[in-house]
């Protein structure tokens, strides 16, 4: 295998599920909602992951508008959002079912003893008005993740206690009256969402992860690119293909089987914490294609290696809207990706890329091989830039700022009436 930069590895965060509580509490300004939020800079040290960027920016415009936040964690995640209240609910648990259930249990009923304006979740509550479907819909990830499996194996899903709860608990989420409103990541999810539940349209809010563009930039070529690939013996004038995998969904097996069908001077870094990584390396031996693939690992910021690639690949079997993508995209590299990702819309809406099935692995090194041309992945690179422009980290909290809003206003307006 190709030898590793010497990249300090992060270690992994403790779990935190969170479940936002608002209340406003005064009035401020004659429409402060309105206005654009404020751009925060990136402190120095390692790069966040951009889901936690964009929510912790979202904290922060609420508070300035003079809202109140309550948040229910099992543990207080690293943030620098002050003036929040916090509500610790970390009940013993064993096993992932009882920590879910121990959970929502505990925090439904704090939150019945003194209801708020407003309950929005990134978890599956059904006391929530607002619910962040951040992980997409698992009625569809099990369906996908399970279509070339055993039927050993899907009768093991069907029977998991787990999956059944999470499964009835999503069914309920979606009949709940309660709900007004879900945040979808992408397109994809909203229309999986209203064609399995029934969820009426208005009640679904598409809004993007945010990138930072600035962060991102065809920039990093210029700053990284000759010494990532030095340190690596990979050539100027090779085609190198980035994947980052966390999960094993992300499809880097099929990468790796695909790159073995393109020429000898093409690369594929993959970087992540992967518990798949000896899987990979045995099979790119097989293959025949070791000395072609690096398997980095956990990266404490990834864009020298953004930098240093030519394109990027997810064929992931289900991803509702990766972030590593959006980055991607943001550095001007054109992508490869799945129909079940939630970014292949930006890139079919802007042709910036390819879109194919998760597991097809010959249209995967077709696309692949286009990329190989490097006026091919100029044009398309540029258009993924496009693409992704407008999803600033303002841009995006500002509409989930103005939802908020809207919601907490009709809230406010009935608790007036009924007093």
């Amino acid at each position: 295998m190709l030898n590793a930069p010497l990249h300090a590895a992060d270690p992994r965060p403790a779990p935190c599920v969170l479940s936002h509580r608002l209340r406003v509490f005064k009035t401020l300004r004659s429409d402060p909602w309105a206005r654009p939020t404020r751009r925060y800079t990136r402190p120095p040290g390692r790069v966040r992951a951009p889901t936690a960027r964009f929510n912790e920016a979202a904290l922060e415009a609420l508070l300035e508008r003079g809202v109140a936040i309550t948040l229910y964690t099992r543990r207080w995640p690293e943030t620098r959002v002050q003036l929040i209240e916090p509500v610790m609910c970390n009940p013993l648990y064993i096993g992932r079912l009882w920590r879910d259930w121990g959970f929502a249990r505990t925090v439904t009923g704090k939150i019945a003893r003194t209801p708020p304006e407003l309950v929005l979740s990134h978890e599956r509550l059904l006391c929530c008005d607002v619910y962040r479907a951040g992980n997409g819909v698992h009625q569809v990830r099990l369906e996908e993740c399970l279509r070339d499996e055993s039927a050993f194996a899907r009768r093991m899903v069907e029977w998991s206690p787990y999956h059944r709860y999470v499964l009835e608990m999503e069914r309920q989420l979606y009949a709940s009256p309660a709900l007004r409103a879900v945040i979808c990541d992408s397109k994809m999810v909203r229309d999986e969402i209203r064609d399995r539940f029934g969820v009426t349209e208005d009640k679904l809010r598409v809004i993007y992860n945010a990138v930072d563009s600035d962060v991102f930039s065809p920039q990093l070529r210029q700053q990284h690119r000759a010494a990532v690939r030095g340190q690596l013996g990979v050539a100027e004038s090779a085609t190198v293909f980035l994947i980052r995998s966390s999960e094993g969904r992300e499809g880097a097996a099929t990468a790796i089987s695909a790159l073995a069908r393109l020429p000898r001077d093409t690369y594929l870094f993959v970087v992540g914490r992967d518990r798949g990584r000896g899987l990979y390396r045995r099979l790119a031996e097989e293959l025949g294609i070791a000395n072609r693939v690096a398997l980095l690992g956990p990266q404490e910021d990834p864009r020298p290696f953004y930098g240093a690639a030519d394109a990027f690949v997810l064929p992931t079997l289900y991803d509702p809207c990766p972030g590593a993508a959006l980055e991607a995209m943001a550095c001007g590299l054109p992508l490869v990706t799945s129909t079940k990702c939630g970014v292949a819309e930006l890139v079919v809406e802007h042709d910036a890329g390819f879109v194919c099935p998760a597991r097809d692995i010959d249209s995967l090194a077709w696309h692949m091989t286009t990329l190989t041309d490097a006026g091919a992945r100029t044009t398309l690179g540029a258009r993924a830039r496009e693409a992704v422009l407008p999803l600033t980290p303002p841009a995006m909290t500002l509409q989930l700022v103005l939802l908020y809003r809207d919601l907490l206003a009709a809230a406010h307006a009935a608790t007036a009436e009924r007093g």
